[in-house]
């Protein structure tokens, strides 16, 4: 087991209406805010409107930015830093899923350094402040809101890449399940799939640490068993509490406390499909996981038996990965390239694109050949 630090200065204020509560907080934190937002669901759950009501209740003024992409891209981060420099805020309210929570992590310290945001994303500017960032979930997927991390693209350099901060971590983010109700059938299942995979990505890194195990264990079997529920019942608010809270913390820091660190090979490959093709995040990942998984069961046999012995109490690799996959089929998200229109004619693309960013996992690499099979098992 590794030596770690266990720190997470988020507070999460979770349940019905706790948004409720966010004006007395952003009071305490300026009096003026940019709000950052996507292109029109925010529009509809109520989350806009509740958010608006509280800064304006509490003097707090407010400058908006909206028409964040769901693949978040760099353009629209430039857009919002220069809003907020101009408009000299204090803080970020940002109100939506990955994408736009993601985009302002990012805005918050270009704003504070007033530096390009793509240097921050390319290791080229150290971060020195951020301006505080408060959040309000409307997806259950990617633990954006109790984590230090953002990924960008940038489709002029053809990448899509994370980067981390501790600088980076929401001040405060409030979770209503309630918001998360108007969310479509599609992308309710690729929030699943996108919780299932960090688990996974946590299990898969370097590093011996059981406790952790037995919480990524926790984690997926509470999208096993709620997950299909909610997709029968997509205004179920207790099933979407389950999924939401199972979501935030699979990417919290509480699956990799004790490892020297996660794999991130999937997300990797995902991320030059929603490059190329401006596919789904968790579609992405239902994708490649299966094939990443068919390729690694002759590299890390062991650890791919201890994943079906957690999850399905079997020990037999191919029935592990075949079940995994039948539950991203069943709840409807994608496992086959077929699946979103994309044929073999498109391969030497991907397979290039894949190459030129080094497609690769921090525990198990991956080179030009390895690349190319797990391309193959895709189609």
């Amino acid at each position: 087991m590794e030596n770690f630090i266990a720190s997470n200065p988020t507070t999460v204020h979770f349940g019905k209406g706790v948004v409720s509560d966010l004006g007395k907080v952003s009071k305490e934190i300026g009096k003026k805010a940019l709000m950052m937002y996507g292109s029109g669901s925010v529009l509809k759950n109520g989350s806009y409107d509740q958010t608006k009501e509280q800064l304006l209740l509490n003097n707090i003024e407010i400058v908006e930015y909206n028409g964040i992409k769901s693949n978040p891209i760099v353009e629209n981060v430039i857009e919002a830093a220069n809003l907020g420099i101009k408009n000299d805020v204090d803080f970020i309210v940002a109100i939506g899923g990955g994408s736009v929570i993601d985009s302002a992590k990012i805005t918050s310290i270009a704003i504070a350094d007033s530096v390009d945001p793509w240097l921050i994303m390319k290791n080229r500017h150290k971060p020195v402040n951020a301006i505080p960032l408060i959040a309000v979930l409307t997806l259950a997927a990617t633990g954006t809101e109790m984590n230090p991390v953002a990924v960008l693209q940038n489709h002029e350099t053809g990448e899509k890449i994370g980067f981390g901060n501790p600088l980076m971590f929401p001040r405060h983010s409030f979770l209503d399940p309630e918001f998360t109700t108007s969310v479509p059938a599609s992308y309710t299942a690729y929030g699943i799939v996108d919780l299932i995979a960090h688990s996974l990505e946590a299990f898969f890194g370097s590093g011996d640490a059981t406790l952790s195990d037995r919480f990524v264990e926790s984690i997926i079997k509470e999208a096993f068993e709620y997950g299909p529920e909610l997709m029968a019942n997509l205004n179920d608010y207790e099933l979407r509490a389950k999924i939401m809270w199972a979501a935030t913390n699979a990417l919290n820091g509480l699956t990799v406390y004790g490892r020297k660190s996660g794999d991130w090979g999937v997300h990797s490959i995902g991320h030059v499909l929603s490059l190329l093709y401006d596919t789904p995040h968790g579609a992405s990942l239902s994708i490649v996981y299966p094939a990443w998984l068919k390729y690694m069961k002759t590299r890390i046999p062991e650890r791919i038996e201890k994943l079906g012995e957690h999850l399905y109490g079997i020990k037999d690799i191919d029935k592990t990965i075949l079940q995994l996959e039948n539950f991203f089929s069943k709840l409807g998200s994608p496992t086959r390239l077929s699946d979103i229109n994309i044929d073999s004619g498109k391969r030497d693309a991907i397979l290039q694109q894949l190459h030129k960013n080094k497609a690769s996992g921090q525990a198990q690499l991956l080179d030009n050949e390895s690349r190319e099979k797990i391309l193959a098992l895709m189609f």
